[in-house]
């Protein structure tokens, strides 16, 4: 939960996502809000209780939304969504446990992963889903950016990161940043 209440707020992301069965890498961009859930909220029992779990077992939770765009979408089309994790520590210290979702990232049912903190106090989150599997890792750099690295196995193969960087100031929609084309990520790359 610690985890969670630092990375409350509103939040920029630029990704670089690598298309491994294309050989491609195509940038995105996105807007992602997350506000932490207390145990007792209403939401984080229907979950418990949809994956078969007791409510009192959750330890808290967050909501996230997001929006996003990826240089490849077609004109018009964005990725948005949102979603409301709860947390089963299966250790005394909370280090790790059950992460079960209302949607998936990868795919959009319902799901149940698994979290654990790292030595760098890095949280990784597993999730199998019907056809594939995704693995994240997220970590501080500094309390206005975060990293994330993830992979995705199974029907797309693909691996990403993401620079996240906190917004500052009054809450609101904001356009979401147009993704950096692919030509400028090469050119940065190369240094030209």
């Amino acid at each position: 939960m610690v985890f969670f209440a630092r990375s409350a707020g509103r939040w920029r992301s630029q990704r670089t996502s690598h298309h491994l069965l294309h050989r491609r890498t195509e940038a995105g961009a996105s807007h992602i809000e997350v506000v932490t859930v207390p145990p007792e909220d209403d939401r984080l029992a229907a979950i418990a209780r949809l994956h078969g779990e007791p409510p009192e077992a959750i330890r808290g939770g967050c909501h996230v939304r997001w929006l996003g765009s990826m240089a490849w979408d077609r004109a018009g089309e964005d990725h948005q969504g949102e979603t409301v994790f709860a947390l089963i520590p299966t250790d005394e210290q909370g280090r790790q446990g059950k992460l079960l979702r209302d949607r998936g990232y990868a795919e959009t049912a319902t799901v149940a992963g698994r979290f654990r903190m790292d030595d760098e106090d890095g949280l990784e989150l597993i999730t199998t889903y019907e056809t594939m599997r995704s693995r994240e890792r997220f970590w501080f750099v500094g309390s206005q950016v975060r990293l994330r690295t993830s992979t995705v196995e199974g029907l797309s193969n693909t691996a990403s990161l993401s620079v996240e960087t906190r917004i500052e100031g009054p809450s609101g929609p904001e356009p979401v940043p147009a993704p950096v084309p692919e030509a400028a990520l090469r050119q940065a790359a190369l240094g030209w």
